[in-house]
């Protein structure tokens, strides 16, 4: 590979782990919680299977937006969680 694919390629991983972060930041705020040990993992890991469903919600909305409503209607937390999303 010449340096301009492994740049781009490089480029392209940072930009989704970025993504990922940011929306773990600001959607579940993330980097305020003072978790530590096995908690802070596993917290991490539920966050990150709630912004999957969420994303995979054909619902219109902002993934904030969406996590408050499945707090708020059981309907669409039922919807979520049904098994034909995974």
């Amino acid at each position: 590979m010449d340096a301009e694919k492994i740049a781009g390629a490089v480029r392209a991983h940072w930009s989704v782990e970025n993504c990922l972060h940011w929306q773990l930041d600001v959607s579940f705020g993330e980097d305020m919680g003072r978790k530590t040990g096995n908690a802070a993992q596993n917290f991490s890991l539920m966050n990150k299977i709630a912004l999957m469903l969420l994303k995979k919600s054909p619902r219109k909305g902002s993934i904030k937006g969406k996590r408050k409503a499945a707090g708020w209607d059981t309907q669409f937390l039922c919807e979520l969680l049904l098994p034909q999303n995974f």
